[in-house]
């Protein structure tokens, strides 16, 4: 079937234009279609883990990153859980974890697409997607709309997706989680190649400062629903204060001074069960958006990306690919949200229930760090059984 293009992404973040790189490539015809003329702060993930990184070399993006924005933190440290780890020697990929701006991040990763081949198309605001064969595009742009054919649309328009709603997916909602408020900031005093996360379970809340290099930190705070919520540039000193009150010393924060937006989210998850339908996938946040507390969502991502090029790249038959993608996409999702609730009903739930685990749990992880599952550095292909729930909670 004659088709206007290949592959159509909807969005030019970091899943669109990754897919776009790498199909662009291998000579496919394909569009991006980017609303946002200019990418701005919007206090979306900069961490990218190591298992991440490891994708990112998968589909031949890591050089990319390292040229142009990404800056290299090979150490790791939880306060009060154990040493400073160094990610490189602890985790199967033997890689260090990656901190970047994230406008930054997406103006190179959409560079590298154009450059590949990809045509892209910013300012363009897409009206419609319709399912189908082949499946089409509704876009205005220059003044005009057009109506587009591919032979497949990837909607990689993050977490409040509206190609969930053109595609006919139903949107699913994790249990309830935190809100996360993120800011960056110059001249704080961290070293620079460590990354560092303070939880504070008797707070329920959670604090880490990821350094961007150049004298750059994001910093963020993943606290409980029942604070006042930490919005806008007034509020600048309170999330000092609270991430202070988490166990960050004070003396981090002498002479910082705030450079972008404080803004706030809902951290819990959503997500689409079978993210494929009659010619459309949903990437990255738009297919499910893992708890952000954990830093999984940048990963996640080029774990999409590759999964679905790959497939893409071997046969002719999409729709079949779609499907497996779709397949894929559940069960290793499945597996990060299961994690992340294990992880918030040991460190945030409130009760005297929660209270009764931690008083059994928090002795025995502090003396045997390996009985914590280390899927959020070292991956999606570590087992995620009772078993290893059961060590997580000292109950065996």
């Amino acid at each position: 079937m004659k088709t206007d293009y290949d592959v159509i992404t909807i969005g030019g973040g970091l899943g669109g234009s990754a897919l776009a790189k790498v199909l662009a490539a291998k000579s496919l015809r394909i569009l991006v279609v980017e609303r946002e003329a200019r990418f701005s702060d919007r206090v979306r993930g900069e961490a990218l883990a190591s298992w991440g990184v490891a994708e990112a070399q998968r589909i031949g993006l890591y050089d990319t990153l390292i040229e142009k924005c990404a800056h290299e933190a090979p150490y790791f440290e939880f306060v009060g859980m154990g040493p400073v780890r160094d990610l490189r020697a602890t985790t199967p990929q033997h890689l260090p974890g990656l901190a970047f701006y994230h406008p930054a991040m997406q103006e190179a990763v959409l560079d590298a697409a154009r450059d590949a081949g990809a045509e892209v198309w910013r300012r363009a605001a897409v009206r419609e997607v319709s399912p189908g064969e082949p499946p089409r595009v509704s876009v205005d742009h220059d003044g005009e709309v057009r109506t587009l054919t591919a032979r497949m649309v990837v909607c990689a328009d993050g977490r409040s997706s509206a190609g969930r709603g053109w595609g006919g997916f139903a949107t699913m909602r994790g249990k309830p989680k935190l809100l996360g408020a993120g800011m960056l900031f110059e001249n704080l005093s961290i070293d620079a190649d460590i990354s560092v996360g303070m939880i504070n379970p008797f707070l329920g809340r959670v604090a880490y400062l990821f350094p961007q290099g150049a004298g750059r930190v994001r910093a963020y705070l993943m606290y409980e629903k029942e604070l006042p919520r930490l919005q806008g540039g007034n509020d600048s000193s309170r999330f000092v204060d609270e991430c202070v009150k988490t166990g960050i010393p004070r003396e981090t924060y002498a002479g910082a001074r705030p450079i972008g937006p404080l803004a706030s989210f809902d951290m819990t998850e959503t997500w689409v069960e079978h993210p494929y339908r009659a010619g459309v996938a949903l990437l990255g946040d738009a297919a499910g958006s893992s708890d952000p507390t954990w830093g999984q969502g940048l990963s996640l991502t080029l774990r999409d990306v590759r999964v679905l090029s790959d497939s893409l790249l071997a046969t002719d038959d999409w729709d079949r690919v779609g499907h497996e993608y779709a397949d894929a996409r559940d069960r290793y999702f499945k597996r990060i949200i299961t994690v992340a609730d294990w992880f918030f009903d040991l460190f945030f739930a409130r009760g005297s229930e929660a209270d009764r685990r931690r008083e059994r749990a928090l002795p025995l992880l502090a003396s045997e760090p390996a009985r914590v599952p280390d899927h959020f550095f070292s991956g999606l292909d570590l087992p995620c059984d009772e078993q290893v729930r059961r060590r997580l909670f000292g109950e065996i």
